[in-house]
Protein backbone atom coordinates (compact mmCIF):
# COMPACT_ATOMS: atom_id res chain seq x y z
CA UNK A 1 0.00 0.00 0.00
CA UNK A 2 1.16 3.47 -0.76
CA UNK A 3 3.09 5.13 2.10
CA UNK A 4 1.68 8.36 3.40
CA UNK A 5 3.22 11.33 5.06
CA UNK A 6 3.91 11.36 8.76
CA UNK A 7 0.91 13.57 9.49
CA UNK A 8 -1.44 11.26 7.67
CA UNK A 9 -0.03 8.22 9.43
CA UNK A 10 -0.76 9.71 12.81
CA UNK A 11 -4.26 10.69 11.83
CA UNK A 12 -5.20 7.13 10.87
CA UNK A 13 -5.00 5.96 14.43
CA UNK A 14 -5.30 9.24 16.30
CA UNK A 15 -8.99 9.91 15.94
CA UNK A 16 -11.61 11.47 18.14
CA UNK A 17 -14.92 13.17 17.54
CA UNK A 18 -15.27 16.89 16.90
CA UNK A 19 -16.64 18.91 19.74
CA UNK A 20 -15.91 21.51 22.31
CA UNK A 21 -12.57 21.43 24.03
CA UNK A 22 -12.31 19.97 27.49
CA UNK A 23 -9.92 20.53 30.35
CA UNK A 24 -6.70 18.56 30.31
CA UNK A 25 -6.65 15.43 32.46
CA UNK A 26 -2.99 15.59 33.48
CA UNK A 27 -0.52 12.91 32.37
CA UNK A 28 -1.67 11.04 29.28
CA UNK A 29 1.37 8.72 29.13
CA UNK A 30 1.37 9.16 25.35
CA UNK A 31 4.55 10.68 23.92
CA UNK A 32 4.96 11.94 20.36
CA UNK A 33 8.66 12.39 19.51
CA UNK A 34 9.36 12.94 23.20
CA UNK A 35 6.54 15.40 23.93
CA UNK A 36 3.72 14.21 26.16
CA UNK A 37 0.31 14.74 24.61
CA UNK A 38 -2.46 16.32 26.65
CA UNK A 39 -5.80 14.53 26.32
CA UNK A 40 -9.34 15.47 27.18
CA UNK A 41 -10.57 14.49 30.63
CA UNK A 42 -12.59 11.51 29.41
CA UNK A 43 -9.91 10.18 27.03
CA UNK A 44 -7.51 7.49 28.17
CA UNK A 45 -5.48 4.51 27.04
CA UNK A 46 -7.41 1.24 27.16
CA UNK A 47 -6.63 -2.40 26.45
CA UNK A 48 -9.28 -4.26 24.47
CA UNK A 49 -8.85 -7.90 23.43
CA UNK A 50 -5.12 -7.64 24.15
CA UNK A 51 -4.83 -4.59 21.90
CA UNK A 52 -3.66 -1.26 23.32
CA UNK A 53 -6.10 1.40 22.13
CA UNK A 54 -5.46 5.14 22.29
CA UNK A 55 -7.27 8.41 21.54
CA UNK A 56 -5.15 11.44 20.69
CA UNK A 57 -7.62 14.21 19.93
CA UNK A 58 -5.04 16.93 20.49
CA UNK A 59 -2.99 15.73 17.51
CA UNK A 60 -5.98 15.95 15.18
CA UNK A 61 -6.88 19.39 16.38
CA UNK A 62 -3.33 20.74 16.19
CA UNK A 63 -2.79 19.46 12.66
CA UNK A 64 -5.97 21.01 11.34
CA UNK A 65 -7.54 17.92 9.76
CA UNK A 66 -11.30 17.91 9.34
CA UNK A 67 -13.11 15.22 11.30
CA UNK A 68 -16.68 14.19 10.53
CA UNK A 69 -18.63 11.81 12.77
CA UNK A 70 -21.69 10.03 11.36
CA UNK A 71 -23.68 8.87 14.38
CA UNK A 72 -26.18 6.82 12.38
CA UNK A 73 -23.42 4.86 10.60
CA UNK A 74 -21.03 4.88 13.57
CA UNK A 75 -18.30 6.02 11.20
CA UNK A 76 -15.61 8.67 11.29
CA UNK A 77 -14.09 10.38 8.27
CA UNK A 78 -10.86 12.36 8.44
CA UNK A 79 -9.60 14.33 5.47
CA UNK A 80 -7.35 17.04 4.18
CA UNK A 81 -6.64 18.23 0.65
CA UNK A 82 -5.04 14.96 -0.47
CA UNK A 83 -6.16 12.19 1.86
CA UNK A 84 -9.48 10.73 2.95
CA UNK A 85 -9.59 8.18 5.77
CA UNK A 86 -12.78 6.32 6.59
CA UNK A 87 -13.27 3.93 9.51
CA UNK A 88 -16.31 2.35 11.15
CA UNK A 89 -16.64 1.46 14.82
CA UNK A 90 -16.14 -2.27 15.49
CA UNK A 91 -15.23 -2.88 11.84
CA UNK A 92 -11.72 -4.19 11.10
CA UNK A 93 -11.88 -2.93 7.52
CA UNK A 94 -11.10 0.70 6.80
CA UNK A 95 -10.36 2.78 3.72
CA UNK A 96 -7.57 5.21 2.89
CA UNK A 97 -8.12 7.07 -0.39
CA UNK A 98 -10.43 4.25 -1.42
CA UNK A 99 -7.93 1.51 -0.69
CA UNK A 100 -9.08 -1.06 1.85
CA UNK A 101 -6.86 -1.59 4.91
CA UNK A 102 -7.27 -4.09 7.76
CA UNK A 103 -6.96 -3.28 11.46
CA UNK A 104 -6.12 -5.95 14.08
CA UNK A 105 -9.31 -4.88 15.90
CA UNK A 106 -12.04 -2.50 14.88
CA UNK A 107 -12.17 1.03 16.32
CA UNK A 108 -13.98 1.21 19.67
CA UNK A 109 -16.43 3.83 20.87
CA UNK A 110 -15.90 4.93 24.47
CA UNK A 111 -18.13 7.76 25.77
CA UNK A 112 -17.56 10.33 23.00
CA UNK A 113 -14.15 9.13 21.85
CA UNK A 114 -13.02 6.71 19.16
CA UNK A 115 -10.10 4.46 20.13
CA UNK A 116 -7.86 2.81 17.53
CA UNK A 117 -5.17 0.12 18.09
CA UNK A 118 -1.65 1.52 18.14
CA UNK A 119 -0.29 -1.60 16.44
CA UNK A 120 -2.23 -0.77 13.29
CA UNK A 121 0.14 2.11 12.62
CA UNK A 122 3.36 0.12 12.83
CA UNK A 123 1.89 -2.81 10.90
CA UNK A 124 0.39 -0.85 8.02
CA UNK A 125 2.27 2.43 7.76
CA UNK A 126 5.72 2.11 9.29
CA UNK A 127 5.44 4.69 12.09
CA UNK A 128 7.23 3.30 15.14
CA UNK A 129 4.85 2.73 18.01
CA UNK A 130 6.11 1.30 21.30
CA UNK A 131 4.02 0.29 24.29
CA UNK A 132 5.71 -0.01 27.69
CA UNK A 133 3.49 -2.38 29.64
CA UNK A 134 5.29 -1.62 32.92
CA UNK A 135 4.96 2.18 32.91
CA UNK A 136 1.81 2.08 30.71
CA UNK A 137 3.32 4.58 28.30
CA UNK A 138 2.88 4.83 24.53
CA UNK A 139 5.81 6.20 22.51
CA UNK A 140 5.04 7.45 19.01
CA UNK A 141 8.27 8.02 17.14
CA UNK A 142 8.73 9.57 13.73
CA UNK A 143 12.05 9.69 11.90
CA UNK A 144 14.72 12.30 12.60
CA UNK A 145 13.64 14.22 9.50
CA UNK A 146 9.95 14.13 10.39
CA UNK A 147 8.77 12.16 7.37
CA UNK A 148 8.23 8.86 9.15
CA UNK A 149 11.15 7.09 7.50
CA UNK A 150 14.79 6.78 8.51
CA UNK A 151 17.45 7.93 6.08
CA UNK A 152 19.24 4.58 5.64
CA UNK A 153 22.10 5.51 3.34
CA UNK A 154 21.95 8.79 1.44
CA UNK A 155 25.18 8.01 -0.41
CA UNK A 156 24.00 4.67 -1.76
CA UNK A 157 23.84 4.55 -5.56
CA UNK A 158 20.36 4.06 -7.05
CA UNK A 159 19.62 0.46 -7.88
CA UNK A 160 22.13 -0.99 -5.43
CA UNK A 161 19.67 -1.65 -2.60
CA UNK A 162 19.35 -5.27 -1.49
CA UNK A 163 16.68 -7.08 -3.47
CA UNK A 164 16.36 -10.28 -1.44
CA UNK A 165 16.17 -10.95 2.31
CA UNK A 166 19.42 -12.90 2.08
CA UNK A 167 21.24 -9.64 1.39
CA UNK A 168 20.06 -8.00 4.60
CA UNK A 169 22.24 -7.89 7.69
CA UNK A 170 20.94 -9.85 10.67
CA UNK A 171 20.39 -8.69 14.25
CA UNK A 172 21.00 -11.84 16.29
CA UNK A 173 20.75 -10.76 19.92
CA UNK A 174 20.94 -7.87 22.39
CA UNK A 175 22.54 -7.82 25.83
CA UNK A 176 23.44 -5.14 28.35
CA UNK A 177 26.46 -5.25 30.65
CA UNK A 178 28.75 -2.72 32.32
CA UNK A 179 26.84 0.24 30.84
CA UNK A 180 27.28 -1.16 27.34
CA UNK A 181 24.58 -2.32 24.96
CA UNK A 182 25.96 -5.15 22.82
CA UNK A 183 24.23 -5.85 19.52
CA UNK A 184 25.27 -9.11 17.88
CA UNK A 185 25.07 -8.87 14.10
CA UNK A 186 25.80 -10.81 10.94
CA UNK A 187 26.69 -8.97 7.75
CA UNK A 188 27.66 -5.39 6.98
CA UNK A 189 25.84 -2.64 8.87
CA UNK A 190 25.93 1.15 8.87
CA UNK A 191 24.12 2.26 12.06
CA UNK A 192 22.74 5.76 12.43
CA UNK A 193 22.49 7.10 15.97
CA UNK A 194 20.55 10.07 17.30
CA UNK A 195 19.94 11.47 20.77
CA UNK A 196 16.45 12.55 21.79
CA UNK A 197 15.05 14.24 24.89
CA UNK A 198 11.82 14.39 26.90
CA UNK A 199 12.26 11.57 27.69
CA UNK A 200 16.00 11.06 27.22
CA UNK A 201 16.94 8.24 24.88
CA UNK A 202 19.47 7.06 22.33
CA UNK A 203 18.02 5.80 19.06
CA UNK A 204 20.03 3.40 16.90
CA UNK A 205 18.68 2.78 13.40
CA UNK A 206 20.23 -0.08 11.43
CA UNK A 207 19.01 0.12 7.82
CA UNK A 208 19.11 -2.85 5.44
CA UNK A 209 18.80 -5.19 8.40
CA UNK A 210 16.25 -7.53 9.96
CA UNK A 211 15.94 -9.75 13.02
CA UNK A 212 17.49 -13.19 12.56
CA UNK A 213 15.40 -16.35 12.75
CA UNK A 214 16.81 -17.04 16.22
CA UNK A 215 16.24 -13.53 17.60
CA UNK A 216 12.68 -14.32 18.66
CA UNK A 217 13.96 -17.15 20.83
CA UNK A 218 16.64 -14.91 22.33
CA UNK A 219 14.54 -11.85 23.14
CA UNK A 220 10.82 -11.27 23.39
CA UNK A 221 9.53 -10.37 19.93
CA UNK A 222 5.81 -10.03 19.34
CA UNK A 223 3.86 -10.63 16.15
CA UNK A 224 4.51 -7.02 15.16
CA UNK A 225 8.27 -7.56 15.47
CA UNK A 226 8.58 -5.34 18.53
CA UNK A 227 9.86 -6.00 22.04
CA UNK A 228 11.78 -4.65 25.02
CA UNK A 229 13.65 -5.65 28.14
CA UNK A 230 14.29 -3.79 31.39
CA UNK A 231 17.82 -3.18 32.57
CA UNK A 232 18.51 -3.79 36.26
CA UNK A 233 21.50 -2.72 38.30
CA UNK A 234 22.38 0.29 36.12
CA UNK A 235 20.89 3.63 37.24
CA UNK A 236 21.60 5.39 33.93
CA UNK A 237 19.16 3.35 31.86
CA UNK A 238 15.61 2.08 32.32
CA UNK A 239 15.07 -0.26 29.39
CA UNK A 240 15.96 -1.19 25.82
CA UNK A 241 13.25 -1.29 23.15
CA UNK A 242 13.55 -2.67 19.63
CA UNK A 243 11.41 -3.12 16.54
CA UNK A 244 11.40 -3.64 12.81
CA UNK A 245 10.89 0.07 12.28
CA UNK A 246 10.45 0.12 8.52
CA UNK A 247 10.01 -2.27 5.64
CA UNK A 248 11.26 -0.03 2.87
CA UNK A 249 14.13 -0.46 3.36
CA UNK A 250 14.05 -3.07 6.11
CA UNK A 251 15.29 -1.15 9.16
CA UNK A 252 15.75 -2.30 12.75
CA UNK A 253 15.43 0.42 15.37
CA UNK A 254 16.85 0.00 18.90
CA UNK A 255 16.05 2.57 21.59
CA UNK A 256 17.90 2.96 24.89
CA UNK A 257 15.53 4.68 27.34
CA UNK A 258 17.74 6.69 29.70
CA UNK A 259 16.91 8.03 33.13
CA UNK A 260 18.83 11.21 32.29
CA UNK A 261 21.00 12.54 29.48
CA UNK A 262 24.26 10.62 28.96
CA UNK A 263 27.19 10.88 26.58
CA UNK A 264 27.98 7.75 24.62
CA UNK A 265 30.27 6.23 22.04
CA UNK A 266 29.52 3.56 19.46
CA UNK A 267 32.05 1.14 17.99
CA UNK A 268 32.42 -2.39 16.64
CA UNK A 269 34.22 -5.37 18.15
CA UNK A 270 34.17 -8.00 15.43
CA UNK A 271 30.50 -8.53 14.64
CA UNK A 272 29.41 -6.89 17.89
CA UNK A 273 28.07 -3.34 17.69
CA UNK A 274 28.58 -1.71 21.08
CA UNK A 275 26.92 1.45 22.39
CA UNK A 276 28.75 2.46 25.58
CA UNK A 277 27.52 5.10 28.01
CA UNK A 278 29.97 7.44 29.70
CA UNK A 279 30.64 6.48 33.31
CA UNK A 280 31.53 8.83 36.15
CA UNK A 281 35.08 7.46 36.44
CA UNK A 282 35.86 7.72 32.74
CA UNK A 283 37.10 10.94 31.07
CA UNK A 284 35.80 9.71 27.73
CA UNK A 285 32.32 8.52 26.77
CA UNK A 286 32.13 4.73 26.88
CA UNK A 287 35.60 3.23 27.35
CA UNK A 288 35.95 0.27 24.94
CA UNK A 289 35.88 -3.22 26.42
CA UNK A 290 39.43 -4.11 27.45
CA UNK A 291 40.59 -0.52 27.14
CA UNK A 292 43.63 0.67 29.06
CA UNK A 293 45.10 -2.82 28.99
CA UNK A 294 42.34 -4.44 31.02
CA UNK A 295 41.79 -8.18 30.89
CA UNK A 296 38.35 -9.27 29.67
CA UNK A 297 36.27 -11.82 31.57
CA UNK A 298 32.98 -12.91 30.00
CA UNK A 299 30.51 -14.22 32.59
CA UNK A 300 27.75 -16.41 31.17
CA UNK A 301 24.59 -17.08 33.19
CA UNK A 302 23.31 -20.33 31.70
CA UNK A 303 19.77 -20.77 30.36
CA UNK A 304 17.15 -17.99 30.72
CA UNK A 305 13.63 -16.93 29.82
CA UNK A 306 11.73 -19.89 28.34
CA UNK A 307 14.64 -22.23 29.15
CA UNK A 308 14.63 -22.66 32.95
CA UNK A 309 17.48 -25.17 33.03
CA UNK A 310 17.29 -27.73 35.82
CA UNK A 311 14.24 -27.67 38.08
CA UNK A 312 15.00 -28.13 41.76
CA UNK A 313 13.43 -30.65 44.11
CA UNK A 314 11.17 -27.87 45.46
CA UNK A 315 10.59 -26.27 42.05
CA UNK A 316 13.34 -23.68 42.06
CA UNK A 317 14.77 -22.85 38.62
CA UNK A 318 18.42 -23.09 37.66
CA UNK A 319 18.24 -19.99 35.44
CA UNK A 320 17.49 -17.82 38.48
CA UNK A 321 20.47 -19.11 40.43
CA UNK A 322 22.76 -18.65 37.43
CA UNK A 323 21.68 -15.05 36.87
CA UNK A 324 21.81 -14.11 40.56
CA UNK A 325 25.42 -15.27 40.83
CA UNK A 326 26.41 -13.67 37.51
CA UNK A 327 25.06 -10.29 38.64
CA UNK A 328 27.01 -10.56 41.88
CA UNK A 329 30.18 -11.41 39.96
CA UNK A 330 29.58 -8.43 37.67
CA UNK A 331 29.22 -6.12 40.67
CA UNK A 332 32.44 -7.41 42.22
CA UNK A 333 34.36 -7.06 38.95
CA UNK A 334 33.45 -3.38 38.83
CA UNK A 335 35.83 -2.98 41.77
CA UNK A 336 38.70 -4.59 39.84
CA UNK A 337 40.53 -1.84 37.90
CA UNK A 338 42.46 -4.35 35.78
CA UNK A 339 39.53 -6.54 34.68
CA UNK A 340 36.59 -5.73 32.41
CA UNK A 341 33.62 -7.98 33.20
CA UNK A 342 31.01 -8.60 30.51
CA UNK A 343 27.75 -10.50 31.05
CA UNK A 344 26.21 -12.49 28.21
CA UNK A 345 22.85 -11.74 29.82
CA UNK A 346 21.96 -9.37 32.65
CA UNK A 347 18.27 -10.24 32.87
CA UNK A 348 15.86 -13.06 32.16
CA UNK A 349 16.42 -13.46 28.44
CA UNK A 350 17.50 -16.53 26.52
CA UNK A 351 20.55 -16.57 24.26
CA UNK A 352 21.46 -19.32 21.82
CA UNK A 353 24.69 -21.10 22.77
CA UNK A 354 26.38 -19.76 19.64
CA UNK A 355 25.46 -16.19 20.64
CA UNK A 356 27.08 -16.61 24.06
CA UNK A 357 30.23 -17.87 22.35
CA UNK A 358 30.07 -15.11 19.75
CA UNK A 359 30.13 -12.39 22.41
CA UNK A 360 33.28 -13.83 23.98
CA UNK A 361 35.05 -14.48 20.67
CA UNK A 362 34.22 -11.07 19.21
CA UNK A 363 35.53 -9.36 22.34
CA UNK A 364 38.68 -11.52 22.27
CA UNK A 365 38.06 -12.27 25.93
CA UNK A 366 40.79 -13.67 28.15
CA UNK A 367 38.48 -16.03 30.05
CA UNK A 368 34.94 -17.35 29.70
CA UNK A 369 33.06 -18.55 32.80
CA UNK A 370 29.68 -20.27 32.36
CA UNK A 371 27.64 -20.52 35.57
CA UNK A 372 25.28 -23.47 36.10
CA UNK A 373 23.68 -25.74 38.67
CA UNK A 374 23.34 -29.49 38.17
CA UNK A 375 20.59 -32.10 38.37
CA UNK A 376 20.38 -35.86 38.58
CA UNK A 377 17.78 -38.60 38.45
CA UNK A 378 18.89 -39.52 41.95
CA UNK A 379 18.21 -37.17 44.83
CA UNK A 380 21.33 -38.54 46.52
CA UNK A 381 23.68 -36.93 43.97
CA UNK A 382 25.42 -33.92 45.49
CA UNK A 383 28.47 -31.77 45.03
CA UNK A 384 30.44 -29.32 42.90
CA UNK A 385 32.01 -29.99 39.50
CA UNK A 386 34.01 -27.92 37.02
CA UNK A 387 34.20 -28.78 33.30
CA UNK A 388 36.74 -27.93 30.61
CA UNK A 389 37.04 -29.04 26.98
CA UNK A 390 40.42 -27.93 25.61
CA UNK A 391 43.91 -28.28 27.05
CA UNK A 392 44.24 -24.48 27.16
CA UNK A 393 41.34 -24.44 29.64
CA UNK A 394 42.54 -27.07 32.10
CA UNK A 395 44.66 -24.69 34.19
CA UNK A 396 41.71 -22.29 34.47
CA UNK A 397 39.44 -25.18 35.46
CA UNK A 398 41.77 -26.25 38.25
CA UNK A 399 41.98 -22.75 39.68
CA UNK A 400 38.25 -22.04 39.42
CA UNK A 401 37.32 -25.40 40.95
CA UNK A 402 39.52 -24.79 43.97
CA UNK A 403 37.66 -21.59 44.80
CA UNK A 404 34.22 -22.96 43.87
CA UNK A 405 34.44 -25.99 46.19
CA UNK A 406 35.64 -23.75 49.00
CA UNK A 407 32.70 -21.39 48.41
CA UNK A 408 29.91 -24.01 48.28
CA UNK A 409 31.20 -26.37 50.96
CA UNK A 410 29.62 -29.21 48.99
CA UNK A 411 31.21 -32.54 48.07
CA UNK A 412 34.18 -32.16 45.72
CA UNK A 413 33.28 -34.04 42.53
CA UNK A 414 36.41 -32.90 40.74
CA UNK A 415 37.52 -31.23 37.52
CA UNK A 416 36.09 -33.05 34.51
CA UNK A 417 36.27 -33.12 30.73
CA UNK A 418 33.06 -31.97 29.05
CA UNK A 419 32.10 -31.47 25.42
CA UNK A 420 29.77 -28.52 26.02
CA UNK A 421 29.24 -26.04 23.18
CA UNK A 422 30.09 -22.89 25.17
CA UNK A 423 33.48 -24.24 26.28
CA UNK A 424 34.19 -26.07 23.03
CA UNK A 425 33.66 -23.22 20.56
CA UNK A 426 35.21 -20.36 22.56
CA UNK A 427 38.70 -19.25 21.49
CA UNK A 428 39.96 -18.55 25.00
CA UNK A 429 40.30 -20.49 28.24
CA UNK A 430 36.74 -21.46 29.15
CA UNK A 431 35.07 -23.45 31.91
CA UNK A 432 31.56 -24.47 32.91
CA UNK A 433 30.84 -24.46 36.64
CA UNK A 434 28.26 -26.82 38.16
CA UNK A 435 27.92 -25.33 41.63
CA UNK A 436 25.65 -27.99 43.14
CA UNK A 437 22.69 -30.31 42.50
CA UNK A 438 19.21 -28.82 42.48
CA UNK A 439 17.85 -32.37 42.62
CA UNK A 440 19.40 -32.69 46.08
CA UNK A 441 17.39 -31.07 48.87
CA UNK A 442 20.43 -29.84 50.83
CA UNK A 443 22.29 -28.55 47.76
CA UNK A 444 19.21 -26.75 46.45
CA UNK A 445 18.54 -25.09 49.79
CA UNK A 446 22.12 -23.85 50.00
CA UNK A 447 22.32 -22.61 46.41
CA UNK A 448 19.40 -20.26 46.91
CA UNK A 449 20.80 -18.54 49.99
CA UNK A 450 22.30 -15.09 49.68
CA UNK A 451 25.35 -16.08 51.68
CA UNK A 452 26.31 -19.03 49.45
CA UNK A 453 25.71 -17.02 46.27
CA UNK A 454 27.93 -14.25 47.62
CA UNK A 455 30.68 -16.75 48.41
CA UNK A 456 30.42 -18.36 44.96
CA UNK A 457 30.57 -14.95 43.27
CA UNK A 458 33.63 -13.94 45.30
CA UNK A 459 35.23 -17.31 44.57
CA UNK A 460 34.71 -16.82 40.84
CA UNK A 461 36.34 -13.39 40.98
CA UNK A 462 39.23 -14.68 43.09
CA UNK A 463 39.76 -17.55 40.66
CA UNK A 464 39.75 -15.23 37.64
CA UNK A 465 42.28 -12.93 39.31
CA UNK A 466 44.60 -15.79 40.22
CA UNK A 467 44.46 -17.30 36.73
CA UNK A 468 45.07 -13.93 35.03
CA UNK A 469 47.80 -12.97 37.49
CA UNK A 470 45.94 -9.82 38.53
CA UNK A 471 46.71 -8.38 41.95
Amino acid sequence: MKKFSFLVMIIIFVMVFPGKGQAASGHSNIYLDGTELVLATNAKIETIQNNVMIPVRVVVENLGFKVAWDKSKQSVTINNDSTVIHLVVNNKSGYVNGNEVTLPIGPALKTDTVLVPIRFVSEQLGLQVNWDNVTKRVYLISSNTGNGKPDPNPDKEPGTEPTTPAELALINSLSYSDNRLMISTTGSIEPKVSVMTSPNRIVIDIPYAKFSESFGTSQQLDSYLQGSFHVVGYPDIEQVRYSLYNNSPSTVRIVMDLNYAKDYTIYAEGSLLIVALKTSDSPNPGTPVGGNGKKIAVIDAGHGNQDPGAIGITGKKEKNFNLAVALKVDKLLKNEPKIDGVLTRSNDIFLELKERVKIANDLKADVFISIHANSSGSSAASGTETYYKNDRSKALANVMHKYLVRATGFKDRGVRYGNFHVIRETNMAAVLLESGYLSNKQDEAGLFTESLQNRVAQGIVDGIKEYLGVK
